[in-house]
């Protein structure tokens, strides 16, 4: 009996960032990406999530090889967490998203460990029973590709990040002929980037922001602080272009910024003159008239180099009023908040800050719905799952795919986990795998669950209380006052007498020697948050700790 093709997205369908799909087909396991994804407000402490693969855990002999598209961060960011796990399987990659790779593998010490293999665009390889054919795209970094998967099944297409912008700062445009020779050929089945499906027209070219660096670089009076992903590859040599254009010198600032900036020269996608570019400590010497600084921190990441200037504590750049900063990237969403609290920090210290719609200093990557609709044109495929985006996006895709003639019973709106298999060329959504979240804290990965983060929420909401209780081991007596410690629930001053009451309670309620210790803290724990509930209206986190 033939195999089926199973599609199984375990990243980026129902959200923005950590991208990972599985391509499935017998005993062969083809994985596309494998990103990460920033962390929610309500995810304290989280620095990234990466996806969950314990389906992937006991298949790993199956798995063929890893496809990287391109070289963002929700795209690669995952890659050193499952190569520590499974170091033997191959990973194709571009040339610069290879270096990209290299630098982020040699940081987590596994780099001599790992199998990576150079692609390119136009190239074919065999792995297992699928036959891939790499095609360019054009997004906000060089060297993106999407994917052909010739499968017995069928031909799979999975365009990665894309846009159809004609004038790339790199001069490679998506192609066109290619995707179109796969339309004529068949296509099964159309797996189609989804991040602007809610926005009409077509995403502006990345050459617009040429224009708007002119005309802020002119009338800068300052230094200018550009802010960006460090992956962002183009817009490093626009700014670069413009810096060098104005007369003026450019440093590098943020540790994977350097790093990213060292590889994309060394490999050639960077064009960097010497007399160009200053090390920060030798910058901070030239007028201020003549300094450009580039540095992270687009998202408002508590450590990242734009959020610790914007509160004055990064050790080499202050902010001096005349100063521009710029921001040029989209805010991922989930973070607007903590962008807009960087902004407006920035101006306090006296900053001018531009950011979009204030000036077209970033333009997106991503294809807006005339280019969606395009692509399934181009395309023609059977069936349709739309990726990377988040539930608003797919379903916005959808109707997309529905407006170009592709039946509703022929597309897939799905989100991660849910499987769907191609048997005898007709598709059904199949069962569902473990496709959550992994937190990744510190060095921790995946020690932080959701319970933990409950925890951090009410913590930092209404604070906790500790009632310590002294008892004599043998007999179970109380031998002392309890003691009652509070942080973050209320002033010790202010809530002398709530305290005081509070330790009369936890007396009384000690003073039961037939308790056992897991009843009496229980006894504690809920009479003790009935009270401060009824006292103040709030909820801390109660701990009671007997000694």
């Amino acid at each position: 009996m033939a195999s089926r093709l199973r599609i199984i997205p375990l990243g980026g369908c129902g959200e923005i960032g950590k991208n990972m799909t599985a391509i499935e087909y017998g005993q062969n396991i083809l994985l596309i990406d494998c990103g990460i994804m920033f962390p929610e407000n309500d995810m304290l402490g989280i620095d990234f999530i990466i996806p969950d693969w314990k389906y992937l855990r006991d298949k790993r002999d199956q798995l063929r090889g890893i496809i990287i598209t391109h070289g963002h961060e929700d795209h690669t960011g995952g890659l050193p967490y499952l190569l520590k796990e499974m170091p033997e399987v191959p990973v194709f990659a571009t040339k610069l998203t290879r270096g990209l790779i290299e630098v982020k593998l040699r940081n987590h010490k596994i780099l001599d460990q790992v199998r990576l293999q150079t692609i390119e665009a136009g190239g074919r390889i065999e792995l297992g029973p699928f036959g891939l054919e790499f095609f360019r795209v054009a997004h906000s970094i060089p060297d993106g590709v999407g994917v052909g998967i010739t499968t017995p099944a069928g031909l799979v297409v999975h365009t990665g990040d894309f846009k159809f912008d004609h004038t790339p700062v790199d001069g490679k445009p998506t192609d066109f002929a290619k995707l179109a020779e796969f339309g004529g050929r068949g296509v099964l089945v159309l797996m189609s980037d989804s991040t602007n499906a809610d926005q009409p027209g077509t995403t502006p070219s990345e050459r617009v922001v040429d224009a708007a660096f002119t005309q802020v670089f002119s009338e800068a009076k300052g230094r200018i602080l550009v802010g960006t992903f460090a992956s962002l590859i183009s817009r490093i040599q626009q700014v670069a272009n413009a810096a060098q254009r104005h007369n003026r010198k450019l440093a590098f600032t943020g540790t994977s910024m350097v790093e990213n900036v060292k590889m994309a020269q060394k490999l050639g996608y960077l064009d960097l003159p010497s007399d160009l570019i200053m090390r920060l400590d030798d910058i901070k010497k030239m007028p201020s008239d003549r300094v450009v600084i580039m540095t992270t921190g687009t998202q408002g990441e508590p450590s990242s180099v734009l959020a610790r200037v914007a509160i004055g504590q990064h050790s080499q750049i202050q902010i001096e009023r005349g100063d521009t900063v710029i921001m040029s990237a989209h805010p991922i969403p989930g973070n607007e908040e903590m962008v807009n609290r960087t902004i407006n920090r920035l101006f306090q210290r006296g900053a001018n800050v531009l950011y979009n719609p204030i000036a077209q200093v970033h333009v997106s990557g991503h294809a807006s719905q005339e280019e969606q609709k395009l692509m399934l044109n181009l395309v023609k495929p059977e069936y349709f799952i739309p990726v990377h985006g988040e539930l608003r996006h797919l379903r916005a895709h959808e109707a997309l795919a529905r407006q170009i003639g592709i039946p509703a019973q022929n597309i897939f709106v799905i989100e991660n986990g849910y499987s769907v298999e191609f048997d005898g060329g007709e598709g059904r959504i199949g069962e569902r795998v473990p496709g959550g979240y992994i937190y990744i804290d510190g060095s921790g990965v995946g020690d932080v669950g959701p319970t933990v983060l409950r925890d951090r929420e009410v913590l930092g909401r209404d604070g906790f209380v500790i009632a310590v209780v002294h008892r004599e081991p043998e007999r179970g007596v109380v031998i002392d006052q309890p003691e009652l410690i509070s942080k973050g629930f209320i002033h010790p001053e202010d809530g002398e007498d709530i305290l005081s009451g509070a330790a009369e309670m936890v007396l009384r309620l000690s003073s039961d020697t037939a308790l056992s210790d897991k009843a009496l803290r229980d006894s504690i724990k809920d009479k003790l948050a009935e009270y401060l509930y009824r006292e103040t209206k709030r909820r801390p986190m109660i701990i009671p700790v007997l000694s």
